[in-house]
């Protein structure tokens, strides 16, 4: 019997899945996350865009170095300043990769590039050639692909493959296209590109319609080798085609599919967490294979059937995805030890120090609460370690409340070796605390959204807030937690302050980065 092709998994997670507004992650969080990636087994890893700025040029240099079974790609535009930069940043990687893209519909040529179909198809044979300077492995990505007259498309893929390109990848930039539509265009170039055996055919699917994950399973069918995908499906807009729903698509209906991959379906729950709680963005519960309710069962019926076969209403064991696996039971007795093997096991890699700032943390926590869960750990790591620079720290908050009263909010911050302090009266108690952060820093943020989740169950859980800020033309995500929601919510605040008087300090601003 036959042996199932192969699909290979390339994740975009620090890419274009970083580009979802709010979700800017900083180079250690990167790291954090390429390493959990290189558990998952991905087959590739898109680092970033290091032409967009210093930062990211640094993050993908770092992934490079840190991370040696995946390869590492670089994204650049077809210009050769950006080529430069990316193999440079790719230097320490073990199996570097540079991905090339260019526009190619008629409406990006017209508008965008300003440039003839010769002029495109000269310019990216050329830049593949380029690339290829620097490494053996080159991606070439026709942005716009889908909406690409499908004659000149081919040609455009049959001209970067003679260019040297091992990889071309076919963008549904905006998710316009259907299944049954991507399909065809796959199975076009297959029997029309002339030199299609040389390399691998790649898709990256956007989910402006919520056909993403729907289109990239429609293209491995018709002949794709290659998809690319994200953590819980972040992305621009609406986001990419989601890893773990392709993932376990192909493995559970493998009848249909008769495809495989290398991934650790185990270790996807573990990755989706660390992905949510890096970059603030919580997953909707009724999110397929990751969402809290994806194996939740609340009608009788259905309970019913769970005990009696589990089948009957479960189609995947929560084990295959790493749910339901024995775990150690934290709480205020609970000694350094339990707790350093629990981060391991979760993924997190901290000095020494910080484990004991996130392990005094734990133990203040678990003196209010009987256990201490996952999800809990995991916002304490988020709130003391990967907060990002700090120039402002939440000492002391007093809330004066109630129907009758006018909120008052006393706040206390610590700024170096200063401590500053100041009132104010709001709406509610939340407006009080954040207008007077406001009064301390002398930065006036504008609240564009705000999200308060209970971390785990109970009436003693952890309060985890998300809100959004506007200052100027800056727009930050800011993520705090406690168990007392005002203090959560200042916490989260201060957060986003922080990141706005940080980014004002850095000298070079990031540059626009595209989606393809």
């Amino acid at each position: 019997m036959a042996k199932p092709r192969k699909i290979i998994i390339f994740d975009t997670t620090l890419r274009d899945g970083e580009q979802s507004p709010g979700a800017s992650l900083n180079l250690r969080e990167k790291v954090q996350i390429a390493k959990q990636l290189g558990r998952l087994r991905v087959d590739v890893i898109e680092a970033g865009f290091p032409i967009a700025s210093p930062g990211d040029f640094e993050a993908v240099r770092a992934v490079a170095s840190e991370v040696k079974k995946p390869v590492v790609a670089a994204l650049a535009r077809c210009s050769r300043k950006d080529i430069d930069r990316a193999a440079e940043a790719l230097k320490p990687a073990g199996k570097p990769r540079i991905h090339v893209f260019l526009a190619t519909s008629k409406i990006h040529r017209d508008y965008k590039l300003r440039m003839t179909s010769g002029e495109v198809l000269r310019r990216a044979s050329s830049m593949v050639k380029y690339a290829k300077r620097y490494v053996d492995d080159v991606e070439f990505s026709p942005e716009d692909a889908s909406r690409t007259e499908i004659e000149f498309l081919a040609k455009v893929v049959e001209a970067v493959i003679a260019s040297g390109a091992t990889t071309v990848n076919i963008p549904d930039t905006v998710g316009y296209s259907t299944p049954e539509e991507f399909a065809g265009v796959i199975r076009y170039l297959k029997e029309n590109v002339s030199n299609i055996g040389e390399a691998v055919l790649s898709v990256h699917c956007h989910n402006d319609l919520g056909l993403a994950v729907a289109n990239s399973l429609a293209a491995v069918v018709a002949g794709a080798e290659q998809v690319e995908c994200t953590i819980n499906g972040l992305g621009e807009r609406a986001g990419n085609a989601s890893l773990e729903e392709i993932v376990m698509a192909l493995a559970t209906r493998s009848d249909i599919f008769g495809f495989r991959t290398s991934v650790n379906t185990k270790q996807i729950t573990r990755t989706s967490r660390l992905v949510s709680h890096l970059t603030g963005i919580v997953v909707q519960p009724n999110k397929a294979i990751v969402g809290e309710n994806a194996f939740a069962h609340e009608a009788g019926i259905h309970q019913d059937g769970i005990l009696k076969k589990r089948k009957t209403y479960e189609i995947m064991k929560p084990q295959d995805i790493g749910l339901g696996e024995s775990r150690l039971v934290l709480g205020k007795h609970s000694g350094r030890h339990a707790f350093k093997e629990r981060l391991k096991q979760m993924g997190y890699e901290l000095k020494e120090a910080e484990v004991e700032r996130a392990f005094g943390r734990f133990k203040e926590l678990a003196d209010k609460k009987k256990a201490v869960f996952d999800e809990d750990i995991g916002a304490i790591i988020e709130d003391e370690i990967y907060a990002g620079p700090e120039k402002y720290r939440l000492e002391y908050i007093s809330i004066s409340s109630g129907n009758r009263t006018v909120p008052t909010a006393t706040v206390r911050l610590r700024c170096g070796d200063d401590i500053l302090q100041d009132a104010a009266c709001g709406d509610g108690p939340v407006d009080a605390a954040l207008k007077t952060i406001d009064r301390i820093t002398r930065v006036r943020g504008r609240l564009i959204d705000y999200s308060l989740r209970s971390v785990t169950g109970g009436k003693d859980a952890m309060g985890e807030v998300t809100v959004r800020i506007n200052v100027g033309r800056e727009c930050v995500t800011g993520r705090g937690s406690s168990t007392d929601i005002i203090e959560a919510s200042a916490k989260a605040y201060l957060n986003g302050i922080n990141k706005i008087v940080w980014r004002k300090k850095r000298s070079a601003g990031k540059k626009e980065t595209p989606s393809l």
